[in-house]
């Protein structure tokens, strides 16, 4: 399925509205160049892309480029060519799978966000090593829920009950194959639900939701009917990092992240 080849890295960077209330409470244009320990997210996840081990060429789509011009790091680590700049599209999905097609069908592609504020190359390493052992076709990162709380109390995550235990997505993709490609139609499809588990979950069928309410829909259980749904082998990597699950979407999340970091000295 997968090449050894490195990763290509898409990093999402394009706001999802306007006037994006974490932006604005930092006071830059765009949430990604929010600051973190002092240097923006959008760098810190640039940075942490460079430093894995796993990653060859990094594309970044979005933010909007007079963002770019107006911050001088960011537009001279483009300039120079380390970084690629790519104008998103109108959602997440379709600016991932926009540069998707742009690629050889044979590169893996690994999708994050820009707004992983505590990403890093040992994280990033270590899904990548997991997702390419699973010989699939397209691999999700996940964080066991007991895991995050135990570390974070105070991170507010939406969290996903399954039979098998509570799980809080992480942002991070892995595309192993040309077929595996074909996951960004459906998740075109589902986007709006991505903090809506049970309507999530209702994409495979109601019996699904039935069971996932009942408490005895495992995570294993949900990747393998969406694999059937898909026709695509898809594989859950859990991750030991409970900083993979913190993206920020709010101020508070922000907020928690800049404390963590402060923290950790990074």
């Amino acid at each position: 399925m997968s090449s050894s080849s490195p990763f290509t890295a898409i990093v999402l960077a394009a706001d999802r509205t306007p006037d994006d209330p974490v932006a604005r409470a930092a006071g830059v244009s765009c949430k990604a160049l929010a600051p973190i320990g002092g240097i923006p997210m959008v760098l810190r996840v640039l940075g942490a892309l460079a430093e894995a081990q796993a990653v060859g060429t990094r594309i970044l789509c979005g933010p909007a480029w007079h963002a770019v011009e107006g911050h001088s790091e960011l537009h001279d680590l483009i300039a120079s060519g380390k970084v690629k700049w790519v104008e998103a599209q109108a959602t997440p999905s379709s600016s991932a799978y926009a540069v998707m097609q742009s690629l050889p069908l044979d590169q893996p592609v690994l999708l994050v966000t820009a707004d992983h504020a505590l990403l890093s190359a040992r994280l990033i390493d270590y899904f990548c090593s997991e997702a390419r052992s699973r010989n699939c076709d397209v691999a999700a990162g996940f964080a066991a829920y007991d895991l995050v709380i135990s570390a974070y109390p105070d991170m507010k995550r939406t969290v996903m009950v399954f039979g098998d235990g509570q799980v809080c997505g992480c942002n991070l993709y892995a595309f192993l194959s040309a077929r595996g490609r074909s996951a960004a139609a459906f998740w075109r499809q589902v986007e709006a639900l991505r903090k809506k588990p049970i309507k999530l979950i209702s994409a495979l069928g109601w019996i699904p939701v039935l069971r996932y309410l009942l408490g005895r829909f495992t995570l294993r259980e949900a990747i393998s009917r969406l694999s059937r749904r898909l026709d695509l082998s898809i594989e859950a990597v859990m991750l030991p990092f409970p900083e993979a699950a913190l993206d920020v979407d709010k101020v508070s999340d922000w907020e928690l992240a800049q404390k963590i970091a402060g923290q950790k000295g990074s």
